[in-house]
């Protein structure tokens, strides 16, 4: 083989190579853009204690019911983002695919005792604020599998503007997943259950054998009540 021949040969080489290594790279840019993802964020747990007049409650405290001195107020609260790909099926169809599902979790447990309150009534309180951050602690793997759940789904959507239609159903499927994560998560049944156990901290039972025993034994022994968590 001459040299030129050779060249030409070894310059071609080259640029295969090149092309093979260039696709290789825009292959997984692809599959990064377009993989999907689920992404759960779990805010720590915001905590404060407040005490009040009984004679003069402050005005941001939630009421107490008639049996209850004091309150831990724990809110649970989530928000979902969801994108998706587009496809036209034509002017006025297409369809929607869930691509990435992000979900952000928060709890914020304030807890209300008297001015003087006994260390009874504090422990009891302390206990309602372990229930709720028990539940807390694996809020994250909950949204994640109800998350997932959502990924991949197609929906058909129609109408003259599509894009508006498909920014719609995007935010209906996020509060989708709001909603299941609000009725799965339920610590209430727990936290009345805790108070069923000690007469709502009157009845001398100490506080964390009681949170033990409502978190083993609730879906047991627990019946169903009106009655508030606190």
């Amino acid at each position: 083989m001459s040299s030129r021949l050779w060249i030409v040969v070894c310059v071609l080489l080259g640029v295969l190579a090149l092309c093979w290594v260039a696709g290789r790279k825009f292959s997984s840019r692809q599959e990064v853009v377009e993989a999907p993802k689920v992404t759960i964020q779990k805010q720590p747990v915001a905590f404060a204690n407040h005490t009040f007049d009984p004679g003069a409650p402050p005005a941001d405290m939630p009421p107490l019911a008639a049996q209850e001195t004091a309150e831990c107020d724990s809110s649970f609260r989530s928000s979902a983002s969801v994108r998706g790909q587009f496809r036209r099926m034509d002017a006025t169809r297409a369809t929607v695919i869930v691509t990435q599902v992000k979900v952000t979790l928060q709890l914020n447990v304030n807890i209300w005792v008297p001015l003087g309150a006994s260390q009874q009534v504090i422990d009891h309180e302390q206990g309602h604020r372990q229930i709720s951050e028990y539940y807390y602690q694996s809020a994250d793997k909950l949204a994640e599998r109800i998350a997932a759940a959502y990924m991949a789904k197609q929906v058909e959507i129609s109408g003259t503007d599509l894009d508006a239609e498909s920014s719609k159903m995007l935010q209906q499927i996020a509060a989708e997943i709001t909603d299941e994560y609000n009725k799965e998560l339920n610590p209430e049944t727990t936290q009345l259950f805790y108070d069923a156990i000690t007469d709502h901290g009157r009845n001398g039972t100490i506080a964390k054998e009681a949170v033990d025993h409502a978190l083993k034994n609730v879906a047991i022994e627990a019946q169903p009540t009106t009655n508030t968590g606190n």
